[in-house]
């Protein structure tokens, strides 16, 4: 293994995806010498195969629909049907053009970008194209990919991950999807705007189960609306082939047929093989184990994103890197309150969500410490105007600080920036109700929902 001992970089990154490459960018800019190692695409899997991809499919089923009911707004338009070339069209310019600018934020910031399949190699070395990368400290960032269920496997035939249905030549005339949470829903919600026959299969007993549960039943009334089919709380037990297409079976014997079958369980982490056991990086289940600051148990190793049992979003990913490269640089950081970082969930209608449930609320503070208020979009104008159904739910310690705010409805996931505020300024409903919010928006809502928990409603009943 060749080895440049002249060049000992301060920071060597495992992983060009969200965590990766924030760490990179941020720590270049505070002055540090950074390596940046990716085996693939500099952005990862947000950028080429999960948030930015499902976002643009959504959106051209946002535009089905809308071609679809335009009569209703009184504009006459024809639905022809789904060009998927098309769509995939539009979709892969999109990443290109955001691919092309991060390309260049990299160049620009002095990184240096090493393409090739990086392997820890010491606590302080990464070998990668028959070199020896050396660093000060070193961040694994590798990721996660789609994960399966024992005995179940993804075969990118008829029985596909979210990085088969992204590339997928044609809409599926039925899909069973496995899977309730977020990238379940989403893709349910995509393929019934493009004219699928969807069933969720969720062995829990609500969709998006981690959201509040009023979210959850919101949700699911409004995927009945549409014509999205789910079957709750009976776990998956089998899938085999059928003349034409996949049989799905459940615990319970109940089976399902459809043209293709969507495992969509959720993420395991991309850690095996990669030398992080061999160099006592301590784990469990195959994640990196860290502490508030992404310090592993090896002094010069941090991880970030994916690969450590936290959040598995793409601006937690952003935010763990930039912490990992403020603290090298000598700034003080600050742990992250994963409570505190927004979710939103992009199906139709959006579910978003900041700080905790009513439930876990219960839990920490006691039944009757906690207020509960609902907030129906049907009193906002302009969710009227945009024709959609939902609510905002705020939830309360008594003569307290809002702890949580959870949001269904269209475009729900703009409004998650004034709530990440409240919750992580430990707002009073009073101090939200003297804010002035636009009329007419939607934004306008979680002002009237704090007036109405302040005790003032305006367009609430009390």
């Amino acid at each position: 293994m060749a080895n440049d001992a002249s060049t000992v970089f301060d920071l060597v990154i495992l992983g060009g995806g969200s965590g990766g490459y924030a760490a990179a960018l941020r720590g270049a800019q505070l002055g540090l010498d950074v390596a940046l190692i990716e085996k693939d695409k500099v952005g990862g899997t947000c950028l080429h195969r999960g948030c930015i991809p499902t976002k643009a499919l959504l959106h051209a089923g946002e535009i089905a629909d809308q071609a679809r009911e335009s009569e209703q707004f009184g504009v006459k338009a024809t639905f022809e049907g789904i060009d998927i070339a098309g769509v995939h069209k539009y979709k892969d310019g999109v990443i290109s053009g955001l691919y092309k600018g991060l390309q260049g934020l990299v160049a620009s910031r002095k990184v240096t970008y090493i393409e090739g399949e990086g392997r820890l190699s010491s606590p302080t070395s990464v070998d990668v194209n028959g070199q020896r990368i050396q660093g000060r400290h070193v961040l694994l960032a590798t990721g996660s990919v789609p994960k399966s269920l024992p005995g179940l496997e993804i075969d990118g035939n008829r029985i596909i991950s979210s990085d088969h249905a992204l590339v997928l030549d044609r809409v599926p005339k039925s899909a069973i999807i496995l899977g309730g949470g977020v990238i379940g829903v989403e893709f349910a919600s995509a393929w019934k705007s493009f004219g699928a026959d969807v069933t969720v299969i969720e062995g829990l007993k609500h969709l998006v189960p981690v959201e509040d549960e009023n979210s959850s039943k919101l949700l699911e009334r409004a995927f009945r609306k549409r014509g999205i089919k789910f079957n709750l709380g009976t776990f998956f037990s089998k899938a085999e082939y059928t003349a034409d297409g996949v049989k799905v079976t459940l615990a319970d014997g109940k089976e399902f047929e459809a043209e293709v079958l969507l495992v969509a369980v959720g993420r395991g982490p991309v850690s095996a093989g990669l030398g992080y056991e061999e160099q006592g990086v301590a784990m469990d289940r195959g994640y990196v184990l860290v502490d508030e600051y992404m310090r592993t148990n090896v002094p010069t190793i941090s991880a970030v994103g994916d690969l450590v049992p936290t959040l598995q979003l793409a601006h937690v990913g952003f935010a763990e890197g930039i912490l990992v490269a403020e603290r090298l640089a000598g700034l003080k950081a600050v742990p992250i309150d994963y409570d505190g970082v927004p979710r939103v969930t992009y199906c139709h209608p959006e579910v978003a969500s900041v700080g905790i449930t009513e439930a876990k609320a219960k839990e920490i503070y006691g039944a009757d410490k906690v207020v509960a208020l609902k907030y129906n979009l049907a009193g906002n104008g302009k969710s009227k105007i945009l024709q959609t159904a939902g609510e905002i739910k705020l939830v309360q310690v008594k003569d307290g600080a809002v702890v949580g705010v959870h949001m269904v409805g269209d475009r729900m996931g703009e409004q998650v920036g004034e709530a990440q505020l409240i919750y992580n300024w430990e707002a009073l409903p009073a101090e939200v109700a003297q804010l002035i919010h636009a009329h007419p928006t939607q934004n306008e809502a979680l002002g009237e929902a704090h007036l109405a928990l302040a005790g003032k409603p305006l367009h609430a009943h009390d």
